[in-house]
């Protein structure tokens, strides 16, 4: 027995040791009592400005090139070493390049192909995502899991069987060779279905309650909550359709049929360079206007699901 003597004592000498020290619970490199010195936040900032700085750079500088190339004479372009500012800045380049390049016919054809895309794109992801999340039909993780395994295959290896495939359904030069191959999108589906997952149970089964039907859910309660990640999907559709070179390359071999980027590759080895960079720049354009137009719903969308509560 341990008298209360004792354990008085054993008391006093914990109060004077004091107590435990408090363990961090994270560990950096660098301490935030050496961050908080002042030797500590210029080395951090000085570091931060450089990265942000040299990334912002990166990112930046081709574009800078590519529209004031389009500024330069054929000869300035042609000049070692390179100047880094036009010295007699001219837009012809750009006019040229419209009128050579048949930019009018190029664009109005890939807007055409990457809106007939998203609308096949909304149609089919949207409603594979909405059955494996919200219907959940049998072995709908089986399903997924084969949509996804679609991803670790090089599209270069799927290209050929692909193409005999349009060729035998006679749609070569034919804007559905286009949009049947793209209407499907593993990854669409997921992000979208991730999504659906986080939309509230309770919501679903009140539209069901009042007598909605899985349409009626998936119009009037569903869609109006995913925007967001509908932005996401819409971007990422759009941009591939402006970007994609090989397989219009194959499918629009008519030359009122091309989009924009076979356009200017098969034209690019007849004009100027400072041309070319016109063209490439007019190329550009689309995808940078949709990009600001749904730039809210990128984070939104793709963090949307993925923690709960």
């Amino acid at each position: 027995m341990i008298s209360v003597g004792a354990r008085a004592a054993a008391g006093r000498r914990r109060r004077r040791r004091g107590p435990k020290p408090i363990e961090t619970q994270f560990r950096t490199i660098v301490s935030p009592l050496q961050l908080n010195s002042r030797w500590g936040r210029r080395v951090y900032w000085a570091v931060l400005v450089a990265v942000v700085t040299g990334s912002t750079l990166v990112f930046v500088f081709p574009l800078y090139w590519m529209v004031t190339g389009a500024m330069k004479t054929g000869e300035e372009i042609a000049q070692m070493p390179p100047t880094l500012f036009p010295a007699d800045p001219t837009l012809d380049a750009y006019v040229e390049a419209w009128d050579l390049f048949d930019l009018g016919t190029l664009l109005r054809n890939t807007a055409y192909y990457s809106l007939g895309g998203w609308l096949f794109c909304m149609v089919v992801d949207v409603s594979a995502a909405y059955a494996l999340s919200k219907l959940r039909p049998m072995f709908g993780n089986v399903i997924l899991g084969a949509m996804l395994a679609t991803l670790m295959i090089p599209p270069m290896v799927v290209l050929i069987p692909l193409y005999v495939t349009v060729v035998d359904l006679g749609l070569l030069n034919n804007p559905w060779g286009l949009w049947l191959p793209a209407a499907a999108n593993g990854f669409n589906i997921f992000l979208l279905k991730r999504f659906f997952d986080s939309i509230p149970r309770e919501l679903i089964e009140a539209a069901q309650i009042d007598g909605a039907g899985p349409v009626r859910v998936l119009w009037s309660v569903v869609l109006p909550v995913s925007r967001p990640i509908l932005g996401v999907v819409s971007i990422f559709t759009i941009v591939t359709t402006f970007k994609d070179f090989v397989w219009p390359l194959l499918v629009m071999t008519d030359s009122e049929k091309m989009t924009l980027s076979v356009g200017l590759s098969q034209t690019a080895g007849m004009v100027t360079q400072n041309a070319i960079m016109g063209g490439l720049v007019v190329a550009a354009i689309p995808t940078i206007i949709v990009f600001f137009f749904f730039q809210r719903h990128i984070m939104a969308g793709l963090t949307a699901g993925s923690i709960k509560g």
